[in-house]
């Protein structure tokens, strides 16, 4: 339970399906930031005061778990890391697999809890007679969250709820608003809860890269410098706001290079791409590719609308090589690609390499 009305609404709706529910909210990056902003959809104090509120209203036990320093070594360090290498992970999707549920759900089991719950927008399909789980998408469009669920594995789904996947975020309000939870109406948060000004490159300056970083320059695909930056690490692929430099039409960045301490724009025909090399694939549903590629639709992130592609065995053991029917816009190393059957989620890794 974070606060929020999506997870105060689940807790409401397995209460009222008849099951016993308590309720714990995670302790992940309890940020001096948070605290001075007192935000209500940060990750600090505010939001474990309305969690234990709303638990008090719907009678339940309330715990806090602390995760900080897993989250860190498991989340934090490995975001720095990656978006120091030139790349842009997907912390959100890390913290799912390491953290948000993976730990809550060994601590709940040590409280002596059968299963666990989120407020996720998405929904566990199974089939019981081959004793496989999946991720399906949930029920509103606008919602879904099942692109940043991929990593979990069969033994967590067999004991997962997901109530809200089975509403519209319309329905979850008004729900949470009869049950008279006063966190019916807060805000959305949509940031990255440590990067609490959605500003990673202060985020890593700060805390990674130290106030000294040395100054590089902006350049086209052919050498040809436009003008400085502060950092390469404030900029990421597809980006076209802030680049600070003129030219006869729009610019997007086409990557960094941190050995060189570079970053390279280009136009918008030159970030679209139809191939990428996927690594570290986690199967729900793994297709039989005995018989040449398997077509499926794939999203290359969590806004991204799903795109028909071709999907097979790499050169490398363990890639996939993704060929999209169509170009896609800023297919970004780091990020996931998420392979979907209809609603059902396949699988889904990390995107490693683009290609034309």
């Amino acid at each position: 339970m974070s606060g929020g009305v999506d997870s105060s609404a689940a807790a409401a709706l397995l209460l009222e399906a008849g099951h016993e529910v308590a309720g714990a909210t995670m302790r992940t990056w309890a940020s001096e930031e948070c605290a001075a902003r007192g935000s209500r959809s940060c990750c600090g104090l505010a939001g474990a005061e309305d969690a234990r509120r709303v638990a008090d209203r719907l009678g339940i036990r309330h715990w806090v778990f602390n995760f900080e320093k897993e989250f860190k070594e498991k989340v934090m360090d490995p975001f720095a890391a990656e978006y120091l290498r030139g790349r842009t992970p997907n912390p959100c999707i890390s913290c799912n697999e390491h953290v948000k549920f993976r730990l809550f759900w060994d601590r709940a089991r040590q409280l002596g809890f059968e299963d666990m719950a989120s407020g996720h927008y998405a929904r566990v399909g199974r089939d019981p007679g081959r004793g496989v789980s999946w991720i399906e998408e949930g029920r509103d469009p606008r919602k879904d969250q099942s692109y940043v669920l991929f990593p979990l594995d069969q033994e967590l789904l067999g004991h997962l709820h997901l109530p809200a996947g089975e509403l519209t975020k319309t329905e979850i309000r008004n729900f949470a608003k009869v049950k008279g939870l006063e966190v019916w109406d807060k805000e959305e948060s949509q940031e990255i809860c440590f990067v609490p000004d959605d500003d990673y490159g202060l985020f890593l300056k700060r805390r990674y890269v130290g106030e000294e970083s040395a100054p590089g320059v902006i350049r086209m695909k052919d050498g040809t410098v436009l003008g400085p930056h502060d950092g390469y690490y404030h900029y990421t692929r597809g980006q076209r706001r802030g680049l600070g430099v003129a030219w006869r039409e729009r610019l997007y960045v086409l990557g960094t290079d941190p050995e060189r301490n570079e970053v390279v724009v280009g136009t918008k025909q030159e970030i679209f791409a139809k191939q990428c090399s996927v690594r570290g694939v986690h199967w729900f549903l793994e297709p039989d590719f005995s018989r040449g590629p398997v077509q499926a639709c794939v999203k290359i992130r969590s806004q991204h609308t799903k795109a028909p592609a071709a999907l097979e065995p790499a050169q490398t053991p363990g890639e996939l090589r993704v060929s999209f029917h169509d170009a896609q816009d800023a297919i970004t190393p780091g990020q996931a690609a998420v392979f979907y059957d209809g609603p059902r989620v396949l699988g889904g890794g990390w995107i490693e390499e683009v290609f034309g």
